[in-house]
């Protein structure tokens, strides 16, 4: 008969995973190239605990990438409001993916180094496509210029967002999402004075905070 291990330590074991993951999140985006033992250093823990969990680092990315996967998943479904007009959605997703944008960013060194780039876009994929749908229904009613095609442009925004959350990161300059999503509209086509404004109006609404996804 098989013995299974008492719900305790089963508990005890999906904390100490958990906890490892978070920590890994972390130290992989200040430093892609951390080990497991820098990991397991972080942690609080012996490097044999965290090898119990992952018996490589290839296994602890791809953990890794399967947990940004869900946040990432999670934040773009909150960041959806069906009657929004294209501008107005755009914003709105930026302003919900950025308290991930750490995450976002680390997934994208890890492509470059261990995952692969065709695995990170498989994780991705979901906030692409919504950006580009946003950018494909602005330009197909008029509300944003046509002057880049929606794929092309939707990869030239995350760029640029990737590179203001990176800036944030070394403390360049301060940014809680808002002035990002100001930019990422100016850049989509809409005027200055309009995507201030409708920046604005979207970080006053309460049920910003509320929708929020939160890591666990």
């Amino acid at each position: 008969m098989t013995k299974t291990a008492p719900e305790p330590q089963r508990r005890n074991a999906r904390a100490n995973r958990a906890r490892i993951l978070a920590v890994a999140q972390v130290e992989l985006s200040r430093n892609p190239d951390a080990t497991l033992e820098e990991v397991a250093r972080a942690t609080g823990v012996v490097r044999r605990t965290v090898f119990g969990h992952f018996p490589g680092r290839p296994a602890l990315l791809e953990a890794v990438a399967q947990e940004v996967s869900r946040v990432l998943g999670e934040a773009v479904e909150a960041a959806v409001s069906p009657d929004d007009p294209p501008e107005r959605a755009l914003a709105r997703f930026v302003l919900g993916i950025w308290p991930v944008g750490d995450r976002y960013r680390m997934l994208i060194g890890l492509a470059r180094r261990d995952l692969g780039v065709e695995r990170v876009s498989e994780v991705l994929a979901p906030a692409r496509e919504r950006v580009t749908s946003i950018l494909e229904r602005g330009q197909a009613v008029g509300a944003l210029p046509a002057h880049v095609p929606p794929r092309v442009l939707s990869t030239a925004l995350e760029a640029m967002a990737l590179s203001l959350i990176e800036s944030v990161g070394a403390e360049a300059w301060r940014d809680d999402g808002t002035a990002t999503a100001t930019a990422t509209l100016i850049a989509a086509g809409v005027p200055a004075r309009r995507a201030e404004a409708e920046v604005h109006d979207l970080a006053a609404l309460p049920a910003r905070t509320a929708k929020s996804p939160t890591a666990t």
